[in-house]
């Protein structure tokens, strides 16, 4: 068995379907993306070469930058958020009664699909009836907000229900790495003194430093190709006040039919995710990792 897989042949052979896979339906596409990105296309008739013509267009569009400032508050949002998930992973991790139950309670949002939360969350910020609306009736307030008609609120109703549906996910990640941090480690600083407080933060979170940083590329590069539940929810109303950029992208691609122009912005979006991951993983490089 040794002799076999140390045969070239054969692990070329063994990694070739996956690699064809992956060139047909990630490379090809973005290969083909940055191309229609230098065309005047409506996605049926003629293409017509316009060169850089799509991302200066882009550069210029005031409207496709108040998108990336939604986009990167979202990002900034989230990314602030993994302290909360990792807060309740460290209490969950930890010896307390119901711990399986909060986390099967936690994991719930990762079962339903975005189009299902939205319209969860759509009853909940109705203006009239909605769950929020009717407690604050409750308590005497006579006229509540429409959180989503409103173009100062509906940005900051909209972080609620996206960071409600991915706490589990990402509470799960760290979840599982607490749980492989050695116990000796632990009960080795309860020995010496430590209270879980220093416990958590001088311990455990360095030793799932690099858990923590996956997850914020996850986080950022996830809220920046945001996409389902805005477009359910708002659409990107009122008035683009929660347009992000993918949605941004779907409406000029298939709202106005200029697929030039969506190519445009959706190869721009993916150079602005390359550059953040390899940005977050220059400043978050360990030295053990500058000299492998």
């Amino acid at each position: 068995m040794n002799r076999v897989m140390s045969n070239k042949t054969v692990i070329a052979l063994y990694v070739l379907p996956a690699l064809l896979i992956l060139i047909a339906l990630i490379y090809v596409p973005i290969i083909m993306t940055g191309y229609y990105g230098l065309m005047k296309w409506d996605g049926i008739g003629e293409m017509t070469f316009i060169g850089l013509a799509n991302y200066t267009k882009l550069l210029k569009d005031a409207m496709f930058w108040d998108s990336a400032y939604h986009s990167f508050l979202l990002a900034i949002f989230s990314t602030i958020s993994l302290i909360g998930y990792l807060a309740i992973s460290l209490i969950l991790a930890g010896k307390i009664k119901g711990a399986n139950l909060l986390r099967k309670i936690y994991l719930i949002p990762m079962l339903l699909s975005s189009v299902a939360i939205a319209q969860l969350w759509l009853k909940v910020y109705h203006p009239s009836n909605g769950l929020i609306n009717s407690l604050l009736m409750t308590f005497g307030v006579e006229n509540p907000p429409a959180w989503l008609a409103e173009p100062n609120l509906v940005l900051q109703a909209l972080f609620v229900p996206i960071i409600w549906q991915y706490a589990g996910f990402y509470i799960l990640i760290y979840y599982a790495a607490l749980k492989n941090i050695p116990e000796s480690l632990v009960e080795a600083a309860r020995i010496d003194g430590a209270n879980a407080l220093q416990i958590a933060w001088k311990i455990k979170v360095p030793l799932i430093a690099g858990v923590i940083k996956v997850t914020v590329v996850l986080a950022i590069v996830g809220s920046l190709k945001y996409f389902d539940l805005i477009y359910v929810m708002t659409g990107g109303g009122p008035n683009g006040s929660s347009e992000v950029m993918a949605s941004y992208m779907y409406q000029k691609a298939f709202g106005t039919y200029d697929f030039g122009y969506g190519s445009a912005i959706g190869f721009f979006l993916l150079l602005i995710c390359l550059v953040l991951t390899w940005l977050i993983r220059k400043l978050t490089e360990t030295k053990e990792e500058i000299q492998y």
